[in-house]
């Protein structure tokens, strides 16, 4: 009798989420995003001075679970880096954007700081997922821009398995994936039309 061999050997969610729908924002949307942007903003208890919000950076949007979430960064008037999104839902498709939810946070920790760096990542938890056997993960919005040129398209990677991939608009990707599961932790990499791969960085690089 033949052992049972599942078709998968790792069933995890792979491509969850939506392929970018719409152009990054621009004109009345960008603004009407920029302002529930800064408004999330304005919740931020912090003992530092964030100083004024600056021009926000729009990210591909990307629809997980029914809900739009459009990713964000701006630098602010004292050297600090906000990154947060704005989420919605739509009834169907070319209906308004309704159920509105914003999020942001900060960070000192900024690309012009750091010229070594090939990626500028920010990420955010927005859902959980269970395993077989009771096993936890997180499914984590991950956003960002090559630094390098020649960039076509970014993968999400947890160990072995490419969960996610999105092509480049303006440098910037976003990215919908499973995180944290059975030991294995997120690592984005960019690859070229080609298809070699220009650079990795992981959400939990050593300090």
């Amino acid at each position: 009798m033949s052992r049972l061999v599942p078709p998968s050997e790792r069933p995890i969610p792979r491509f969850a989420a939506q392929p970018p729908q719409e152009a990054l924002p621009y004109g009345r949307w960008a603004d009407a995003l920029a302002e529930r942007f800064g408004g999330a903003a304005g919740r931020i208890q912090a003992e530092e001075d964030l100083g004024d919000v600056g021009e926000v950076n729009w990210f591909p949007d990307r629809t997980f679970g029914g809900r739009t979430y459009v990713p964000a960064t701006a630098s602010t008037s004292t050297g600090y880096e906000l990154f947060g999104y704005v989420s919605f839902t739509r009834e169907h498709e070319g209906a308004e954007a309704a159920e509105f939810l914003s999020h942001a946070d900060f960070t000192d920790e900024t690309a012009e700081a750091n010229p070594e760096w090939t990626l500028d990542l920010s990420d955010a938890e927005i859902a959980s997922w269970r395993g077989p056997e009771g096993r936890r993960g997180e499914i984590t919005l991950v956003w960002g821009v090559a630094l390098v040129s020649g960039g076509a398209v970014a993968t999400a990677e947890l160990g072995p398995t490419t969960t996610d991939q999105c092509l480049l608009a303006d440098d910037r990707f976003t990215l919908v994936s499973l995180d944290n599961y059975t030991g294995d932790f997120l690592e984005v990499k960019l690859f070229g039309p080609r298809g070699m791969e220009l650079a990795a960085e992981s959400l939990y690089e050593e300090e």
